[in-house]
């Protein structure tokens, strides 16, 4: 019998990417002969990322759907190419497994597998599937969630669903802190304010955060910053903390994220599934600012399990007549940043959230499939 051969299938974001990896990871630890492949977009967020991996990887040439004709356009028929694509590496690893992790990277590829019934297995970390998920879910011999809430939006395909938590990367079951202190050069006597849009930066988080550096300079003898700006925003929020007298590191992206999240003290930045779940791992207290226009304001539910823990308190990126988002962010701010008691109680609330082992339970999962 030939050799199975797992093809993870997703990208765009690093939410997309990062289960996977934490999944594989753990897949060659437990198997080290294993066979692991990857699609993904081609995308620079992707090529970065699988860039510091020693997987085999394959982008595909799949476009975001549109509604707009020309885009609509080329959706379709980069939908169509990337399928075939996926259609031939199946046809030449023929005892293939593909595990779907969301976002339109994933689609065609459960596609070509469905047609040539080939096993396949959903990876859904938000709370409320996505359009490319629900799909999927139709054809999926299983479905790995991290959230029981998510179990109800599959409907009667409920009976397929794992609820396992969000797989993160190893670096999260023994962080090293200093590390990340030494790598970006930071001062061991100061707390670390932590901000990040997440794999792409947030525009929005960049310009309120920047709007604060005066009311922040009051902060200077005891906090740092380290902000996390994304590619196309960096150069405009660094030049934004010229001068600022608080001590910062503005830099555009940052790959290891288990050592810097357990190094900061409070955390400022989106809500996506896997950031919440890594927020919770690292035991950092968190402002969680969700995505204001996903249609089904999934990163208020994800970001709602760590309020309702005790660990997490949100802030609204919405424009409000009476206040901006800036406002409501240095109202969160300056209470955090002043009490360490609150942060540390904070803190012990993120062990009722974390799960460190769902990587490893879905790969010993896979592996016996």
């Amino acid at each position: 019998m030939n050799e199975k051969c797992f093809f993870f299938a997703g990208g765009g974001t690093g939410g997309h990417i990062y289960p996977a990896l934490a999944v594989a990871e753990q897949m060659v630890k437990l198997e080290p002969e294993v066979k692991v492949r990857f699609f993904c977009s081609n995308l620079s967020i992707d090529l970065r990322i699988f860039a510091k991996t020693g997987f085999v990887h394959a982008s595909l040439p799949i476009s975001r759907f549109s509604i707009r004709p020309v885009k609509l356009i080329d959706f379709c028929t980069s939908f169509l190419d990337s399928s075939k694509i996926a259609k031939r590496a199946f046809i030449q690893n023929k005892n293939a497994v593909v595990i779907g992790t969301g976002g339109f990277v994933s689609l065609p590829v459960c596609l070509a597998a469905r047609k040539l019934k080939i096993p396949i297995v959903l990876l859904n970390v938000d709370i409320v599937p996505g359009r490319a998920n629900k799909i999927i879910a139709k054809w999926a011999n299983k479905i790995f969630v991290q959230f029981e809430d998510t179990k109800r939006y599959f409907g009667k395909r409920r009976v397929k669903v794992d609820v396992v938590g969000c797989p993160l990367r190893s670096g999260f079951d023994n962080p090293q802190p200093e590390k990340a202190k030494s790598e970006l050069r930071l001062e061991s006597g100061k707390k670390i304010l932590l901000i990040t849009g997440a794999s792409s930066g947030s525009e929005n988080i960049n310009e309120a955060v920047c709007s604060l550096l005066y009311n922040l300079a009051g902060f200077a003898d005891q906090w740092q910053i380290v902000h996390l700006a994304g590619r196309a925003n960096y150069e405009k929020a660094q030049k934004k903390y010229i001068g600022a007298r608080i001590s910062n590191k503005v830099i555009d992206y940052f790959d290891d994220m288990p050592n810097l999240l357990s190094a900061a003290d409070l955390v400022v930045g989106r809500s996506g599934a896997v950031s919440v779940a890594e927020y919770a791992a690292a035991g950092v207290p968190s402002i969680c600012i969700p995505y204001p226009y996903h249609r089904d304001k999934h990163q208020y539910l994800n970001a709602g399990k760590l309020v309702e823990a005790g660990a997490a308190v949100i802030v609204d990126d919405k424009r409000r007549k009476d206040e901006s988002m800036a406002e409501r962010l240095w109202a969160a701010l300056e209470e955090l940043m002043k009490n360490e008691e609150k942060r540390k109680q904070m803190a012990e609330c993120c062990k009722a959230v974390a799960n460190k082992q769902a990587a490893s339970q879905i790969a010993e999962k896979l592996l016996k499939s």
